[in-house]
């Protein structure tokens, strides 16, 4: 089915259908929707382009459109648009593009600037119309109101699982839950000797620079668990070194009268407070 808004300049560039997913999660288990965005190419073909002439952009499969910031696809959108070589978008919906105003309307304002046409899944826009962008406007405006709902309701649900004492945030290496959810030292004595040893060597040196090179230049990894939960033995890093001392989970909590027992991380305080609060959790 054609529109009356494309005319033969829009057939002699390209048609460019741009596909994304917020998450690698989402490009593995939503097949469905891959599949429908990889389907426009259909639709431009009845638009009126042909096979030749219409390309697919999908560099930003598994990024969030939350920012413009790190998709290269959407920066080469973008840049052949301003060179006038694409007579046509098409993406299933404009969540795809943007649900970033600051990103949507200098692209409306780019299309327009350069005669290119806009398409989802409800019809064809032309961004340099009143019209047009009007309807693109409150497209975009309800792509981004719908981005801060959805962290809005996320964040609820944290804060509500947190005063329940429910929330269960991700442990740094040397500690894991039982069965019951009790947080309890990592039965692996290797790994407890290891976290002892710099938390010592902290308490020497006082930076983290000064402990990752002492370690290095002994041949002493740290353990690393991957996301599966399965242990290796890596080569200190500034970040993993630094990680040992501070993370909150290695820091007893402060009493109630005590405002001021929340201390700087890499102070000396601070870590021979993290050393005691390691020594009396459970084995």
């Amino acid at each position: 089915m054609k529109s009356e808004l494309i005319k033969p300049t829009h057939l002699t560039r390209k048609a460019v259908v741009y596909i994304r997913q917020s998450t690698p999660h989402q490009v593995v288990s939503n097949q469905e929707s891959l599949r429908l965005q990889y389907a426009l190419r259909e639709r431009a073909h009845e638009l009126g382009w042909h096979e030749a002439d219409i390309d697919v952009i999908d560099a930003d499969l598994g990024l969030s459109g939350a920012s413009a910031a790190g998709r290269s696809g959407f920066k080469e959108l973008v840049g052949r648009v301003s060179l006038s070589e694409v007579g046509l978008i098409l993406s299933i919906d404009v969540t795809r593009l943007a649900r970033n105003c600051s990103d949507w309307y200098p692209l409306l304002d780019i299309c327009g600037l350069r005669g290119c046409l806009i398409a989802d899944r409800d019809g064809v826009y032309d961004p340099g119309s009143p019209n047009g962008r009007l309807l693109l406007g409150l497209k975009g405006t309800i792509s981004e109101l719908e981005l801060h709902t959805i962290r809005s309701r996320l964040t609820a649900g944290l804060l509500a699982k947190a005063e329940r004492g429910d929330l269960a945030l991700s442990l740094p290496i040397g500690l894991l839950r039982d069965p019951a959810n009790v947080v309890i030292k990592d039965p692996d004595l290797a790994v407890q000797g290891r976290l002892e040893l710099v938390f010592e060597m902290f308490l020497k040196f006082r930076t983290v620079a000064k402990v990752m090179r002492v370690l290095n230049e002994r041949g002493l990894h740290l353990p690393r668990r991957d996301r599966h939960g399965d242990l290796r033995w890596a080569r200190a890093t500034i970040s993993s070194a630094s990680q040992s001392n501070t993370s909150w989970a290695y820091t007893p909590p402060p009493l109630p009268s005590c405002p001021m027992a929340i201390r700087r991380a890499r102070s000396p305080t601070s870590s021979a407070s993290r050393t005691a609060a390691w020594n009396t959790c459970s084995p």
